[in-house]
């Protein structure tokens, strides 16, 4: 039996009307799912606000109410709890309510704008590889053990992190690997959880249309590490301007990677092919099947938290030499025409900045590099012209698209795409509001030797269009094309 004083430990209240020694079943934060001796919590969130369906949750059998504003009506045998922070008391709560899992295993986050779901899922890759039963929580998927969830944000809620957690500590898992998004943290999210290390990727355009400004989206990153205990490591990427930023405040122990800078973890990229890289990771050479720049950091930051994490030098080095792409992060295939398709989520201008300069430091010059790129709709409208430029500027030939134009007009977003393009680049670029008619059309475009770049969606299996999710899978699409098209 939980009593509702068992779950409000560390939750700072501001008036209790009621008895907290009450048993309550479940906790929820969505009142279309309350059921009888439930606790609901009333969040604001950014299109609606949770304390307009109290009385909702109550009659459908809520035993106690946590918000932040005390309804006018109060209704006898139910008991009111007013915090200061809905979200923040949520955390503890659902933290609590599965008696804190995160404290019984060694729970990593990782943060940044671009690499989280590669360096998490690369990580359970290795540690999984060493032996160790091993988590993961990421924008793909959720995985205990051997068992895979799929997921439906970057950083879930709070109450789906513990009970995940929970399940991992119940399967006899060590380690957990978990992305970082701004909107978690941001959201409070994380905040009961206890980590034993925080690694920083890049910071660059994106998520714009959540945050105010640059530098919150930044002040928001940098407040997970400042959280983390002085238990915990705290590794960034130094050649970004602002890996040292999140340093500042943090009582961590810190470390650093870094390409171009000094730094405790340090490599230099040797050989670049499209098989892959041959790295030097501070005195040792090793030959990896990941391919570009922005992937020998991904390496490098895998490597620094390995260490960190007690692996031994030369099992880890082995086991990432041995690690296969994420899906949809620069996965490629050949068709039997030699036209090289690539699928990347790059949907962020640093991002795609990113791989097509990696394609471009690999390719000799006589071949064509195609790229089919769109931006999402109802996001950070800011980087559609920049993305437009980006691509222009590194392709032979563009094709703007679709990405998930949600509930925006796709051909307006295509339009402001098409403003970032310079004159001098206009006659390489085509506007095709059909993305799968614009994948087919790159194809057809495609001779022997040419590279096919499908930016934007990768891992995703679906298209969002007004409200609904058609399938679509940009890897399956662009090889059946090929397929077809180059018999």
């Amino acid at each position: 039996m939980i009593l509702l004083k068992d779950i409000l430990y560390k939750v700072t209240l501001e008036k209790v009307v009621g008895n907290t020694s009450v048993a309550i079943t479940n906790i929820e934060f969505d009142s279309r799912k309350v059921e009888l001796n439930d606790v609901f919590v009333a969040i604001k969130g950014t299109l609606s606000d949770g304390h307009d369906f109290i009385k909702m949750a109550s009659e459908k059998g809520a035993i106690a109410i946590v918000c932040e504003i005390l309804p006018e009506m109060i209704i006898n045998g139910i008991t009111y709890v007013q915090v200061k922070d809905s979200q923040q008391a949520l955390a503890f709560m659902a933290a609590n309510f599965y008696e804190n899992p995160s404290e019984n295993l060694k729970l990593v986050g990782v943060t940044g704008t671009n690499g989280k779901t590669t360096i998490s899922t690369l990580l359970y890759q290795l540690f999984k590889k060493a032996g160790f039963e091993t988590g993961l929580l990421s924008t793909v998927k959720i995985k205990v053990g051997d068992t895979t969830y799929p997921a439906t944000h970057t950083t879930p809620d709070s109450l789906t992190i513990n009970k995940y957690l929970r399940e991992m500590v119940d399967a006899g898992v060590e380690y957990c690997f978990m992305e970082v998004s701004s909107h978690g943290i941001h959201q409070k999210r994380t905040k009961a959880l206890h980590f034993e290390g925080g690694i920083f990727t890049n910071l660059s355009h994106d998520h714009l249309d959540y945050h105010k400004d640059f530098k919150e989206y930044r002040d928001v990153k940098k407040s997970f590490f400042d959280a983390l205990p002085k238990s915990a490591f705290a590794l960034t990427n130094v050649d970004d301007k602002n890996g040292p930023v999140m340093l500042q405040n943090t009582v961590a122990k810190k470390y650093t990677y870094a390409l171009k800078s000094m730094a405790d973890y340090k490599a230099q990229i040797l050989e670049n092919q499209f098989t892959g890289l041959l790295l030097k990771i501070n005195t040792h050479e090793l030959w990896v099947k990941l391919i570009g720049n922005f992937n020998a950091y991904n390496l490098l930051a895998i490597y620094g938290a390995s260490d960190l994490l007690g692996l031994e030098t030369m099992e880890a080095l082995q086991l990432i030499s041995t690690l296969e792409s994420v899906d949809g992060r620069f996965q490629y295939a050949v068709s039997s025409k030699n036209i090289t398709a690539i699928v990347d989520y790059a949907h962020t201008p640093d991002a795609l900045k990113n791989v097509l300069e990696t394609i471009n430091s690999i390719r000799t010059g006589n071949e064509e590099l195609i790229t089919v790129v769109g931006c999402g709709g109802n996001r950070d409208a800011e980087k559609r012209p920049k993305m437009g430029n980006i691509a222009a500027t590194l392709s032979t030939k563009v094709i703007f698209t679709s990405d998930n134009p949600r509930n925006e007009d796709p051909e307006l977003i295509i339009d402001a795409i098409e403003k970032g393009v310079s004159p001098a680049h206009y006659k390489k670029t085509l506007s095709i509001t059909d993305r799968k008619q614009a994948i087919k059309t790159a194809c057809q475009m495609a001779n022997e030797g040419d590279i096919v770049l499908i930016a934007g969606k990768g891992h995703e299996t679906y298209q969002e269009i007004k409200g609904e999710r058609f399938d679509f899978d940009d890897f399956k699409i662009v090889n059946q094309m090929l397929t077809d098209l180059h018999k």
